[in-house]
């Protein structure tokens, strides 16, 4: 399946950074993860560390798929509000779910401090209501947050206007923890650890069927040989889904465009200050900006002092209808960039579009399913902030390759329908 349309920034940002050999003989693991975009990345990246002897292998170039498409915006908001999430799991599940997504950000900044070049940076999030029916909703979410101690604060109108320069939004809600990163960049730096913690990283290399065993599996390649292990991770992003006959999430488009540098560069090294390109103050140098429209829009910047904006999010994910959608998206995200943010003059330098599966409750499906048996275990990190799931879901695999339980199992598992409060 094509995950994206148009000129992606990070892959063009980046270049092919490295190369990985194809599979060209039978290997022999503790596990095979398929999948070396920044989810099956972060897996192998928490196996191999903990003394796991692991196998990454992909059908395309390492991060060359959704990857290179993710607007990487690191948040502990999951799409699903908290007080929805109380009334389908319970409070205390909704509120561990949060917890656990900032505990997530913490430890993704400790993974990237190693590599000092995957342009990490904390940021705060504003998430804002332009729709006064939603004002209470954001009010009892606010109320909420704050009740299970997320540091969060209130912002009104006139606030949001004095502070902000936000005209027509009714109010907001500010958060201290969120980030963000190079998806693409930090993939690879992930994947240059596993080699050094004795793991092999294949790409190009397809798995066209997978054997189960009592005491493993065997994975069988395009190519003929043999992978053998004793267990596997399904890390293939929204093709993931294939592996199962029950589809658990739909599969959807977003759509997303990069300025030339309008914001002061955070590192002098990457674009230097010149007359000619003056730079402009603006609170989107330090936090990232969303609403409770749905589909909403959503903001953050780059190291050098882009903005990215996406959005207009659809059910279409058939390559060739999302192409052709490509310039009209384009199109109107850029109006709706201008209707927010006049003084910001964004020049259009990067348009995409790329594939993303949405669940109906926002949260993950991680861990084993009765259907593929004891050795095959799935990360499908699903949702708007799928690299803080995926930090999660490598922990919550990990933990079950080793027989120990994990807090966030059932919730984040495949039956957690049986959580469902009544």
């Amino acid at each position: 399946m094509d995950l994206k349309s148009g000129s992606t920034f990070w892959s063009i940002k980046n270049g092919l950074i490295q190369n990985f050999p194809c599979v060209s003989d039978d290997l022999e693991a503790d596990v095979l993860i398929i999948g070396a975009g920044i989810t099956g990345s972060l897996a192998a990246y928490e196996l191999a560390r903990h003394g796991h002897k692991v196998i990454v292998v992909d059908k395309r170039p390492v991060a060359y798929g959704s990857t290179s498409a993710s607007t990487a915006l690191l948040q502990y908001e999951i799409d699903t509000h908290m007080v929805d999430l109380a009334k389908q799991f319970g409070e205390e599940n909704a509120a561990l779910a949060y917890k656990s997504c900032i505990e997530a950000i913490n430890k993704l900044q400790t993974i990237a401090t190693q590599f000092n070049d995957v342009e990490f940076i904390r940021q705060k999030s504003l998430y804002t209501t332009r729709k006064k029916p939603h004002l209470k909703d954001l009010r009892d979410e606010f109320d909420m947050r704050a009740k299970h101690g997320i540091d969060v604060e209130w912002l009104d109108e006139e606030a949001l206007r004095k502070q902000y320069q936000l005209d027509d939004t009714y109010a907001g809600i500010l958060s201290s923890d969120a980030a963000i990163v190079d998806p693409y960049r930090f993939c690879h730096r992930l994947l240059d650890d596993v080699i050094k913690h004795n793991g092999r990283v294949s790409a190009r290399t397809r798995i066209t069927h997978i054997d189960r065993h009592e005491d493993g599996i065997t994975a069988h390649t395009e190519d003929g040989n043999r992978i053998r292990a004793k267990s596997v991770i399904i890390a293939c992003g929204y093709e993931s889904q294939n592996h199962l006959s029950q589809k658990y999430a739909k599969n959807r488009s977003t759509y997303a465009i990069v300025s030339e540098p309008i914001l002061p560069s955070l590192e002098a090294s990457v674009l230097p200050e010149v007359e000619s390109s003056p730079r402009i103050d603006h609170f989107l140098q330090h936090t990232l900006y969303w609403e409770t429209a749905r589909p909403y829009p959503y903001i953050r910047r780059t190291l050098d002092g882009r903005i990215l904006f996406g959005g207009e999010d659809d059910y279409i994910d058939i390559p060739a209808k999302r192409d052709a959608l490509l310039s009209r998206k384009t199109r109107k995200l850029q109006k709706a960039f201008a209707t927010r943010f006049p003084n910001l003059p964004f020049k259009l330098a990067f348009a995409w579009a790329g594939t993303f599966a949405e669940t109906k409750d926002g949260l993950p499906y991680i861990g084993r399913n009765d259907e593929t048996g004891d050795h095959v275990y799935f990360l499908m990190a699903f949702g708007g902030n799928g690299i803080v799931y995926s930090l999660l879901g490598s922990e919550i695999v990990r933990a079950q390759i080793e027989g120990r339980e994990h807090e966030l199992s059932k919730l984040f598992g495949f039956d957690r329908c049986d959580m469902i409060s009544r």
